[in-house]
């Protein structure tokens, strides 16, 4: 569980590395074959400024197709501009812009709320400029993956196709996943929010954090107290956490339903089967394909990190040896990409239908036409209260008689963890059977192929109002280790309606549905065993859902009074989507 929050802390770094604006040296050459704008001010329609760079290459005087990036990162000056160089020589017009309050802007800084209506006024801001020829493009990662998908919250005629890797969805992944808070956003929004650069003083001190973490676990107080803890107010935190359902704030950040339907440009993402934000990702891929099926999305997708899906994979992903058929150069295909939209060449050869994925222990990559169609079937498995030696049984057969195995968890027990599923390392040779339920299936017959994401629904009861759930999805190789495919991290009242709330009925068996996993594409062996891990969520890395129906960010320790006591039915089941 540690290694969630030094993973997201690491890709906060190696995305947005450098505090400060920096000079750059130029070189005589440098300076006669570019033409830099580095101090452009654009004025947004609400009378806020947003500050720019520009990029053209010297003596060419026809307007140019224009790459955009939108970010909150300010990022060392000489290698934003080494960025806009590239696409100078590529025959484009670079331009950087830096959301509301970074850089020269004047304007307060509010992360989310403002990039939509801003990114359309910095598009419609280029598209007028004698360099442009109309046609713009966005590309980038994470945070400005998000921005691209902002600025199709309302169409500007000039964007013609954006290339967003792993972009998030503000209120679905972080701050929240599943309508549970993780922490790692918090010491995130100081990094970005306390200057007009970044704070790396606040950002590379993560003994703070980790101090301010672990001592509101073993205090219990309020949720919402974090930043009491921490001993210095964090705003954004507590903007967020007023938000805990999918409503208005979250939703007008980015496309939400029927503004899908006005997407009407060309889309390719990239993304990873352990990036941390891969719900927010692929909910804009799953939301265009629902709203307009015509638009063509395609998506690249293999064995990569959240860091590791922007720079084209890692040899060695938490301790798992990636197939080297994964490794692919991100920014040559974007640019492909870009010329086949912006200038009428050849779709990249990588894009084989719409959507793209490399198969984990085949070595190989394969298409499908959509993530629905990644599969052709599903495997129906219950969680049963049948004993297989140490666990359970998984099976494909629904018990006859309704029976449940019954657990408590004491949350004012702070000596106990409970849903370890963060998958580092992927590979490991053994997993925590001391608390929740573990189902194995028999040895597989044959070899078997799972695409795509998993899903299922839990029946239970339980003595409270709510609680906090994780199901993990394993391969039991058959050298006995454990191979992590997806997990489901989700609050039960939450789980039939993201924006809405709906309490359990105390001592009343619910059925509790859920689908928001993580995709994967995995070679399963013959031999190889299948194994779910479920389990009431209650450790330091997100919130603790107390399940007494009020707010959980204003629940605390003295809620725990009784322990939360679960009984989990055995015809519970998970569906695992194979192709046949």
């Amino acid at each position: 569980m540690k290694s969630l929050l030094n993973f997201v802390f690491l890709v906060l770094v190696i995305n947005s590395s450098f505090s400060q604006q920096t000079s750059v040296a130029k070189s005589e050459g440098f300076k006669s074959a570019y033409d830099i704008q580095d101090s452009v001010m654009i004025k947004t329609r609400d009378g806020a400024y947003i500050s720019a760079m520009v990029v053209r290459k010297k003596g060419i005087s026809t307007p140019k197709p224009v790459i955009f990036q939108f970010t909150i990162y300010v990022r060392d000056k000489g290698r934003d501009i080494k960025s806009l160089k590239e696409a100078a020589d590529k025959d484009y017009i670079g331009v950087i812009a830096y959301s509301r309050g970074k850089r020269f802007s004047p304007d307060e800084i509010f992360p989310y709320e403002n990039d939509a209506n801003d990114s359309y006024d910095v598009i419609d801001w280029i598209s007028k400029q004698e360099w442009c020829n109309g046609s713009i493009g966005m590309y980038g990662g994470s945070y400005n993956g998000f921005t691209q998908w902002a600025a199709c919250k309302k169409m500007h005629p000039a964007l013609k196709t954006i290339v967003p890797y792993v972009a998030n969805r503000p209120g679905m992944g972080l701050p929240m996943e599943n309508n549970v808070f993780v922490n790692p956003n918090y010491e995130w929004s100081f990094y970005v929010g306390n200057n007009k650069y970044l704070d790396t003083v606040a950002g590379n001190d993560r003994q703070r954090f980790r101090k301010m973490m672990f001592k509101w676990w073993e205090t219990g107080v309020l949720y919402k107290k974090m930043d009491s803890v921490d001993g210095s107010p964090n705003r954004f935190f507590q903007r967020w956490i007023k938000h805990p359902s999918f409503d208005a704030y979250w939703q007008k950040m980015a496309p939400y339903q029927k503004d899908f339907e006005q997407i009407n440009i060309p889309v390719l993402t990239f993304d990873g089967y352990y990036n941390d934000s891969q719900n927010s990702s692929l909910y804009y891929v799953r939301e265009l394909q629902k709203y307009n099926p015509k638009t063509p999305v395609y998506v690249i997708i293999g064995p990569y990190s959240h860091f590791g899906a922007q720079m084209g994979g890692e040899t060695n992903l938490n301790d798992y040896k990636v197939d080297s058929t994964a490794i692919i150069n991100v920014k040559k295909i974007t640019y492909e990409w870009f010329d086949y939209i912006l200038k009428k060449g050849t779709k990249p050869v990588m894009l084989k239908d719409k959507i793209n994925y490399e198969v984990m222990g085949a070595n190989e990559w394969r298409s499908a036409p959509s993530l629905d169609k990644m599969s052709n079937g599903f495997l129906k498995m219950y969680l049963t209260n049948d004993k297989a030696g140490n666990f359970y049984v998984l099976k494909s057969k629904k018990p006859t008689q309704r029976k449940y195995l019954y657990q408590e968890v004491d949350f004012a027990n702070r000596q106990i963890q409970n849903n370890d599923y963060y998958p580092d390392p992927i590979i490991r040779k053994e997993i925590e059977t001391s608390n929740g339920f573990i189902f194995i299936s028999e040895p597989l017959k044959e070899p078997m192929l799972i695409n795509g994401s998993f899903l299922g629904e839990i029946k239970a009861s339980i003595n409270k109002k709510d609680m906090d759930i994780g199901v993990t999805l394993y391969e039991v190789m058959p050298n006995g280790e454990y191979f992590h495919l997806s997990y489901f991290l989700g609050r039960a009242s939450y789980v039939k309606d993201i924006t809405n709330r709906n309490l359990l009925n105390p001592n009343k068996i619910e059925s509790i549905p859920f689908s928001n996993t993580h995709l994967v594409s995995k070679q399963l062996s013959k031999g190889s065993r299948l194994l779910v891990s479920i389990n009431v969520n209650k450790n330091p890395f997100s919130q603790l859902n107390y399940g007494t129906g009020k707010e959980v960010s204003d629940e605390s320790i003295k809620d725990a009074k009784e322990p939360l006591k679960i009984k989990w039915y055995n015809d519970s089941y998970v569906k695992i989507p194979i192709w046949k």
